[in-house]
């Protein structure tokens, strides 16, 4: 192992009670939909492709208008976020201070352009980060996403950090080893190690600790 790539979402912070009253908030207010955004309905939604995830919440809206709608949710989630840090899970910062001084580390989130940014900016994490991608930078799925990364840092045996299924698939079509954040949001039924906690990381990927 040579490297480390982490989801966002349900692995590094939980950002659904925040950005579902956002959403609500802007939805309301902005565009007088009277629809109530939960952090459970989030905790099923993300992962998955911000087009997928509007055509879910809005679907008697045209595709245009789900994607305009969610656009403008997600500005509105950034702008909260960064009043507002989302709760991290437990001993994070110590466990990517332990992490990152033994291997590059990395994210790549099926999120909108600006949200890795957000979570580095909220939290102050961007100096245990070599780098990041999402669907918004690159207009890829999260599979190719972690092939690009691996192809431009010349990793030659990262693992990858996620907690839901679309995780794991996106694992397997980029044959990267897939370890399971059982205290996210998702289900996993085979993955290469599961982490109860982020800690849980040290022993798993420090030989010596």
């Amino acid at each position: 192992m040579d490297s480390i790539i982490f989801d966002v979402d349900g692995t590094l912070w939980d950002s659904t009670d925040v950005v579902a009253r956002a959403w609500t908030q802007y939805l309301r207010e902005k565009e007088h939909m009277e629809i109530e955004i939960t952090s459970q309905k989030l905790m099923t939604l993300f992962g998955q492709l911000l087009p997928d995830i509007a055509k879910a919440l809005f679907p008697d809206l045209s595709e245009e208008e789900q994607l305009r709608v969610i656009d403008a949710c997600c500005q509105a989630e950034h702008e909260a976020l960064l009043k507002e840090c989302a709760p991290l899970y437990e001993d994070l910062e110590q466990t990517l201070q332990k992490l990152s001084a033994e291997y590059p580390l990395f994210i790549v989130s099926n999120c909108q352009a600006g949200y890795i940014e957000v979570f580095l900016q909220a939290t102050g994490f961007s100096k245990y980060f070599k780098g990041h991608l999402c669907p918004g930078d690159t207009g890829m799925a999260k599979a190719e996403n972690i092939t690009r990364i691996v192809d431009d840092y010349h990793l030659n045996s990262p693992v990858y950090v996620g907690d839901t299924m679309g995780d794991y698939e996106a694992c397997r079509k980029a044959g990267v080893p897939f370890i399971f954040a059982s205290y996210g949001f998702g289900n996993v039924p085979e993955p290469y190690a599961v982490i109860q906690k982020p800690m849980d990381l040290i022993p798993l990927c420090i030989s010596h600790s």
